[in-house]
């Protein structure tokens, strides 16, 4: 967005006898990121642009066409117009950015290469230092508020333990910035194009649903309820319910062939190694850590099983989707979706509140502290 105001790309612009203020027009945009090696052709920055239209980054200046048009069309940075929703979630990352901005620009900055257990880490520092350091210039009011905002950080993934292990203390324990703001990023990392890769076929993997057929355009795939019954549902997007297996063109090169007695082994059983209340979960000192994931569903769905009921759990994490890039892990407890309280829903409701929700997924979810 800068380098696009900086290269005027970005200007007040007139049509149909109205002025429309810090606007771009697509296919301007188009030729410049092809120019400017963002992109390697048109097809590949109409998806990339079509991406900040789905995560409310950029939007047509009239809100008439929810798609992403390579055409004479004016598109607009909601930052540049006041719509950008500042979530919780977002506020959290930019205040997390502001630090980090702050810290790295200092001398005898907190942050520093530090060993534990033979290990050597970036960008560490000691809980009580970072304290003292929000507390020296003005963060925060007292020690109390910094151990929230630690905590915050914490659970939205911009600082973690260095072995993740421990939350966020008024103590000695090391951590570290799991988010580098300084590493130049490319647009194109957007598209995962790289995440897909092929998934276990082992009759009791969790991965183990079939496509029916693997001709283009058929989306129907078998999913495998806890009655242990075959039923055929819509995959149009993978979710906890649907196939976790990415790309069927790459993924199936001949019909599977489908043998009905193992049904029971790709319906397996809890990961879970005991049963886990919701009084446990909310119990005050228990040994479990809240995390926002935010996850940007891909061209077939988000990449994991949820299973279970009051409280749900994770079951399976397709290894290369989207929910393992944003730090899904089997065993976690699903907290909310999308700001859905949703600890005492059963997971096929859960699926459902997923299923028709926005391709981008906001999940929070509770893991246990080992």
């Amino acid at each position: 967005r800068l380098r696009l105001h900086d290269g005027k790309l970005i200007k007040d612009r007139r049509f149909h006898l109205r002025t429309y203020p810090n606007c771009f027009v697509a296919k301007e945009l188009t030729d410049w990121l092809i120019e400017h090696k963002e992109a390697p052709d048109r097809e590949t920055a109409i998806r990339l642009m079509q991406k900040l239209m789905d995560n409310y980054i950029i939007h047509h200046v009239c809100d008439e066409h929810s798609d992403y048009k390579d055409a004479k069309l004016l598109y607009r940075f909601r930052k540049d117009d006041g719509t950008f929703p500042l979530s919780k979630d977002v506020k959290v990352f930019l205040r997390g950015q502001s630090l980090y901005e702050k810290l790295v620009s200092v001398e005898e900055s907190i942050l520093k290469v530090r060993e534990e257990n033979s290990v050597k880490y970036q960008r560490t520092f000691l809980g009580s230092e970072m304290i003292d350091w929000l507390i020296q210039e003005g963060e925060v009011e007292n020690r109390q508020e910094a151990v929230e905002l630690g905590r915050a950080l914490l659970e939205h993934g911009i600082i973690q333990h260095v072995s993740n292990r421990h939350h966020f203390f008024d103590s000695d324990i090391l951590y570290h910035f799991w988010i580098n703001f300084r590493r130049r990023r490319r647009l194109t990392e957007l598209l995962n194009e790289n995440s897909s890769r092929a998934l276990s076929e082992s009759p009791d993997s969790p991965f183990c649903l079939r496509k029916l057929n693997p001709e283009p355009g058929n989306t129907s795939f078998l999913s495998v309820q806890t009655n242990k019954e075959i039923k055929v549902v819509s995959a149009v997007r993978r979710s906890s319910i649907t196939s976790l297996s990415g790309n069927s063109n790459t993924y199936f090169s001949a019909p599977p062939t489908l043998v009905f007695p193992p049904v029971a082994e790709c319906n397996p059983k809890s990961v879970l190694k005991r049963p886990v209340t919701t009084e446990e979960l909310l119990s005050p000192g228990a040994p479990y850590v809240k995390k926002t994931l935010t996850i940007v569903g891909d061209a077939v769905g988000w990449g994991f099983v949820v299973r279970g009921g009051r409280p749900c759990h994770i079951q399976a994490v397709d290894p290369g989707g989207p929910a393992a890039a944003a730090g899904m892990k089997v065993c976690q407890f699903v907290f909310s979706v999308n700001g859905v309280y949703v600890l005492h829903l059963d997971y096929q409701t859960i699926s459902s509140l997923i299923m028709t929700g926005p391709r981008t997924l906001v999940m929070e979810v509770m893991e246990a502290i080992e």
